[in-house]
């Protein structure tokens, strides 16, 4: 596989990582999601001993929805960094927005817990759509 199809889905995947390790921050919301979902300290203390694991998986994970939509804006005929966010909009809203919330509820979590990752889903996916969107 050529490295100009390569490079921009590892690049959207390196960035969404990143953007999440941000956003589950102190700096940002880790407290409040650490109360949304319901975490104690002992099952954050489990969480981190499983990091490394968790980390690595989730890398995975965006790289197949970096590479999966690419391959979504490729047949649309992206060629821009703004059509790029745009159909990363569209994907939040059309997917991960609403597979987020019919979780939300049927798992009893409060609406700030969906607020929260469904809001980092947001960033990300328009991230990734203007990341692929550049190199299309």
């Amino acid at each position: 596989m050529p490295l100009s199809l390569v490079l921009p889905v590892l690049l959207a995947a390196a960035v969404a990582f990143l953007l999440g390790a941000l956003w589950y921050s102190p700096l940002l919301f880790a407290k409040a999601w650490m109360r949304a979902h319901g975490h104690t300290p002992e099952s954050a203390a489990a969480m981190r001993a499983n990091a490394g694991r968790t980390y690595l998986a989730s890398f995975v994970a965006f790289l197949v929805m970096a590479a999966v939509l690419r391959i979504f804006l490729a047949h649309l005929g992206v060629d821009s960094v703004h059509d790029g966010a745009g159909w990363g909009l569209h994907a939040w809203l059309g997917f991960a927005a609403p597979i987020t919330f019919i979780g939300t509820l049927y798992s009893g979590k409060p609406m700030a817990a969906f607020f929260i990752d469904t809001g980092y889903q947001l960033v990300y996916l328009i991230v990734m759509g203007a990341i692929l969107g550049y190199w299309l």
